[in-house]
Formats: structure tokens, sequence, C-alpha cells
């Protein structure tokens, strides 16, 4: 048994990497050379989560949950299925249901049930379901794919779900940074007003579906607005969780990969902006 200088059991990441998949601490790496590993193996298995996401305009630069820098290629804005793996593990019971009201692309859904949780999700573009199930059907067997409905959670949620679940995880569209279609139920295209309305209402919705004890984890970062100010979308999240009767328990800081980050920062700078490479990851409970 390794102790420190203080008389204190020394507990290496390798070994709380065993039990946890990564170190569960408020600081997520995906630099580091196990997340990227991890990274690879999800990727080698045929996900393509941008895929059915080819007519999105995006309305500034930003880097994506995937760690990569969307100025390369603005279409391709996906999540990164080692962020689910962790996520899944930690907040989820073995076996458990998961509900996504803002579904996007597959990486979501297909992790959640090759890891052998159940998953439901909700996306208002018919493409990006047809896609998503695409590639379910090429990666798991057909007695275990995910299920994604086509539609406005604003309005599927009102529906008699005979089911609850034990998790609530999504990656909601960030205000207008990238609008992903021009359909009347896309929050994407609206004003900020009309979309934290609508946000909130998905958002208590979801909640209501889910089990008492049960965990909500959104990863979601600051957005500018016109007046190159940030909105408070992340201050605006928590308060939506919180006007539902969930619990702020935790939130966590996942690091994304420089990319062309040092390139951009005297640009940057020059309006004393800092260049962002974070996204942030609010977990929230219900008692």
């Amino acid at each position: 048994m390794a102790l420190d200088l203080f008389g204190n059991v020394i507990i290496k990441d390798e070994l709380l990497r065993d039990k946890f998949i990564e170190p569960p601490f408020s600081i997520l790496d995906t630099k580091s050379g196990n997340w990227q590993r991890r990274k690879k193996l999800w990727l080698n298995k045929g996900i393509k989560s941008e895929i059915g996401r080819d007519n999105k305009k995006v309305n500034s630069i930003r880097f994506d949950t995937n760690g990569e820098d969307i100025t390369k290629n603005p279409y391709q804005s996906v999540f990164d299925p080692a962020l689910c793996e962790v996520l899944y593990h930690w907040f989820c019971d073995e076996g458990g249901k998961i509900l996504d009201p803002f579904a996007g692309g597959s990486v979501r859904g297909i992790v959640a049930n090759y890891l052998g949780y159940k998953y439901s999700g909700i996306d208002i573009r018919q493409e990006q379901v047809d896609s998503n199930r695409e590639q379910a059907m090429e990666i798991l067997p057909i007695e275990n794919q995910p299920q994604w409905y086509v539609g406005d959670s604003n309005k599927l949620l009102n529906d008699n779900w005979n089911a609850k679940f034990d998790m609530v995880m999504s990656c909601p569209p960030y205000a207008d940074l990238e609008v992903y279609s021009d359909l009347d139920g896309d929050i994407s295209n609206k004003p900020y007003n009309e979309f934290l309305e609508l946000y909130q209402s998905i958002i208590k919705k979801s909640c209501n579906l889910l089990k008492v004890g049960g965990f909500a984890c959104f990863v979601v970062g600051e957005v500018r607005g016109k007046d190159g100010n940030y909105i408070g979308f992340v201050p605006d999240t928590i308060n939506a969780f919180k006007k539902c009767g969930m619990k702020f328990y935790n939130e966590a800081i996942l690091c994304n990969s420089i990319g062309s980050a040092s390139m951009r920062a005297n640009g940057n700078m020059k309006s004393q902006k800092l260049v962002k490479v974070h996204q942030n990851i609010l977990i929230f409970k219900k008692n």
C-alpha cells in the first residue's frame, strides 16, 4: 500500500479507471491518451453521427463535444461516444432506460444500447432519424435497437408514455448557434426568448418522466449574442431544471482539444474574447 507524506493512501488514476472508466473528477480531459483510445474504439464500430445533418447552418465558430474544431467542417458537430460511456456508467442504473429529448445524431443511442441500456430519443428531422436507424442496424443486433421518434419533443412528451426513465441525457441546441432546420417545432431557429420558453417546457416534460432518484445530464456550452456578449445559456439551463424541481447535483468541465484555437487566439483577443475550448456538463437529481 503506497502512502503520501501525510500517511494517506495513494489511489492511482489507473485504479480509478478500472472502476469508473475515467477518474470521477470535475474535469474531464478529452486530450488524454486513455480518452482518445476509448473514443477511437467507439468510432471504429462504425458510428457516423454527422450523417443526416448536412443541411445545417452554423451561425458562428465553436468546438463540438468531440473536441473537433468545426471551422474545418462546419456541418459536422458530433457527440463524443467516450463521454456517453462515462456518463451512462456514472449516472444510470445498469440496464436502465434513457430519455433524450434532443437526440440529434446516432451516438448517444448506439452507445446506450451497445452497453445494455434502453435508449429513447426524439428528433424533429425525419432524415436524421432515418440515418440513425440505418447506422444502428449496421452496428447492433436487430433485437437491441435504440428507439428514435420523429417529431417535436414539446408535443411528443405530452403523450401517455408507458415508461419511467432512469436517466435523461442530452446535448440540446445551443440557442441558434447551429440552426438544424426551418421546421416549426425546431427550437434552434427561434429567437432566444421563444427558444428559452420551449426549452424550459421540454426539460420539464422530460423530468416528469424521470424516476425519483434518477439523474438528468445535459452537455451545454455558452453562446454569444449579436452584441458579442454571452447570453447566459448555461445559467438558463440550470434555472430551467430548478424550476421543475430538479436539484443541481454535479457539474463538470469537458476539456476539448486545442485544434486551431491557438491560431484564432490573436484575432479573438482584438476584442478581448477568450477562445473557448471547453463544454459544461450539468447533472441534476430528482428527489
